[in-house]
């Protein structure tokens, strides 16, 4: 945020109260009067986001999931409906461990995505969450939605330059012919490592890093459909609809009947406190689970030694 904010002077950050959280405190310093918080009231944060948009500024709404609900009303009536350039970035977005029950991060998908106007995008690690982020910034669509968990990131390398990322595009990570993983965020690590342990029993798993909520990737929706191969859809988020649901409604909408697909992610129930992989193995998505799940639905074909 500083990085774009040194170029773009429209840039504005908003906090409800959580400066610290979300470390926009560090922003603060160096643009401290284009930092607002305006204290335990995201309704207001939203609603003043809508308004500083209609200045042609270009607002930042950092909030954790959970209490972005409480502006839900704000987000539908203020942001979407006039269609504003708003962006929430939209931090704890999965489980969270130690923040507890209350912080579980779990609705945001379920929530935004049947909004009009609404666009969703969801980083796989820090690299690809800066170019998300410079891509949010420089959206002239109306509000967009950047989601990325608790946590420090993977340590991976950092690009030096910033660029923008194609919306409503997904990236094939790894190739297969038996069956395609359609996943984003923490769940591509995930994915990945299951990938390759069904590798090793001749099952050839596509593992497709699906970083656009809404839109989808039509054009790819449209190919697996035709391939007709069977699809797990595989999201630390909320099954109700979420991501996989939408990947549901598509096919339903396009009389994709006899494409298979299950569906991986949060039950119908509100996760308690606890370490987040604890919680992921409870709730069955562990990279052994997804192995167990994609055995389930493509024959095993061991191969010899």
């Amino acid at each position: 945020m500083k990085k774009i904010a040194r170029d773009d002077e429209r840039v504005v950050a908003l906090t409800a109260a959580m400066p610290g959280g979300t470390k926009l405190d560090l922003f603060a310093k160096e643009f401290p009067d284009r930092m607002i918080d305006v204290g335990i009231a995201e309704q207001h944060a939203t609603t003043m986001a809508a308004g500083l948009a209609t200045q042609g500024l270009k607002p930042v709404f950092a909030v954790y999931s959970t209490f972005l609900q409480r502006g839900y009303d704000q987000v539908v009536h203020d942001v979407c409906r006039q269609n504003l350039n708003v962006m929430f970035a939209i931090d704890r977005a999965g489980l969270v461990g130690a923040d507890g029950e209350t912080h579980q991060g779990v609705f945001d998908i379920s929530y935004l995505r049947h909004i009009p106007n609404m666009t969703i995008l969801s980083a796989k690690d820090e690299n690809e969450l800066q170019h998300m982020i410079y891509t949010a910034v420089n959206y002239d669509d109306g509000p967009i939605a950047v989601r990325y968990p608790r946590g420090n990131g993977y340590g991976i390398q950092m690009d030096e330059q910033l660029k923008k990322l194609p919306i409503g595009k997904w990236d094939v990570l790894k190739s297969g012919s038996d069956m395609s993983i359609l996943t984003f965020g923490t769940m591509v690590p995930v994915a990945m490592e299951a990938a390759v342990k069904l590798e090793k029993e001749g099952i050839h798993v596509e593992v497709v890093n699906a970083m656009s909520l809404k839109p989808m990737d039509e054009v790819m929706l449209h190919e697996l459909a035709i391939k007709n191969k069977p699809i797990i859809t595989l999201e630390e988020a909320a099954l109700q609809g979420g991501f996989g649901s939408a990947v549901l409604e598509f096919f339903h909408e396009n009389k994709y009947h006899a494409v298979v697909v299950d569906r991986m992610g949060i039950p119908d129930k509100f996760i308690e406190h606890g370490s987040v992989s604890k919680l992921l193995e409870e709730i069955g998505l562990t990279s052994e689970q997804v192995v167990r799940r994609v055995e389930q639905i493509v024959p095993r074909k061991k191969q010899r030694a």
